[in-house]
């Protein structure tokens, strides 16, 4: 199994889900983390109330933040060179596979995740629920929540808990369907 997790997480400006006004990236390598990364994402779209309050990303925020595809020569790399992590994987990997088909930029079909809210549940079952904040909080890891950087090294952090309590990942893994934005199985 690779030794290189890609920790992600998105913000978006609306419920359609289909752009982000902001990403965060935290690299994780032979058990450390080796690269930090997250900006605003100017989304070319409309931001609904909701999200701005929940996120604090306004429209004029994002206006001057790079676009997608500007951010993409940057972010795909990267992306591309572990195994993707995300809390609520599902959402984040939606996003992502939604922003690539709106603005016609090739990635392969299919990519390989696994989620730190399942695997929270494994490791910590009696938790009132398993929401990034709520594992956050009780095992001590500082989360600024909704700021896409606090978010992703967050989830990096906590990925670094359980493989420190002896999670095997692979049980973890899934196999995303870039084109259609679901999840097809495991590996």
């Amino acid at each position: 199994m690779a030794d290189r997790f890609i920790a992600f997480d998105v913000e978006t400006p609306n419920s359609a889900n289909d752009r982000m006004s902001a990403i965060g990236i935290t690299v994780v390598e032979d058990g450390t983390i080796v690269e930090k990364f997250s900006t605003l994402v100017n989304p070319e779209t409309y931001f609904h109330p909701f999200n701005v309050q929940l996120t604090g990303i306004t429209p004029e925020m994002a206006a001057a933040a790079p676009t997608f595809p500007e951010l993409w020569e940057t972010i795909g790399p990267v992306l591309g060179s572990g195994i993707l992590i995300a809390h609520n994987a599902p959402f984040d990997m939606g996003v992502l596979s939604k922003c690539l088909r709106a603005y016609g930029i090739p990635w392969p079909d299919q990519a390989i995740y696994a989620c730190t809210c399942r695997m929270g549940k494994a490791c910590y079952p009696a938790l009132e629920n398993h929401r990034l904040n709520t594992l956050c909080h009780s095992l001590k890891i500082p989360l600024n929540h909704h700021d896409a950087g606090s978010d992703s090294e967050g989830c990096a952090r906590l990925l670094l808990n359980y493989l420190g309590k002896g999670l095997d990942v692979s049980r973890f893994l899934r196999r995303y369907d870039m084109t259609r934005s679901r999840t097809i199985g495991g590996i």
